[in-house]
């Protein structure tokens, strides 16, 4: 059985809620990617994304820092979960990417992405993709 250990990307780059907006769109352009986890003394307070920036930070005519935009009700997973697990909490939750915590610090981030490159999970993967896009279309 595959875990999330496995599978999950280490290199993970973080904001604080105090970072601006633009810093934080500046470190998902270096790293090619598009949401950042909110964390303040190693433990996830929010998720902030490249949508969050663009509907709720710039729509609104003020340069906001990131704790006004993030998302505060994060969905994390262990890093000991299977990689079932995952495709299910993400297709529960309707979310595409989750922050790995262990003993409450930030370790990982695992996207549905991750999950499809494995061959045993790319089931559980597409389904889940399957379920977090039919619940967006409604």
């Amino acid at each position: 059985m595959m875990k999330v250990r496995d599978l999950m990307s280490t290199n993970v780059e973080a904001a604080t809620n105090q970072d601006s907006l633009s810093n934080v769109a500046s470190k998902m352009q270096s790293k090619n990617v598009g949401s950042v986890p909110v964390v303040e003394n190693g433990q996830v307070v929010g998720m902030i994304t490249d949508r969050d920036i663009a509907t709720r930070g710039l729509t609104n005519g003020t340069q906001d820092n990131v704790s006004n935009v993030m998302s505060q009700n994060v969905v994390t997973i262990s890093p000991d979960a299977s990689a079932e697990e995952a495709a299910a909490l993400m297709s529960q939750n309707q979310i595409r990417r989750l922050p790995v915590v262990e003993n409450g610090n930030l370790v990982g981030m695992l996207a549905l992405g991750d999950l499809a490159v494995q061959q045993k999970s790319d089931q559980s993967a597409g389904g889940a993709l399957s379920q977090i896009s039919e619940n967006h279309t409604r």
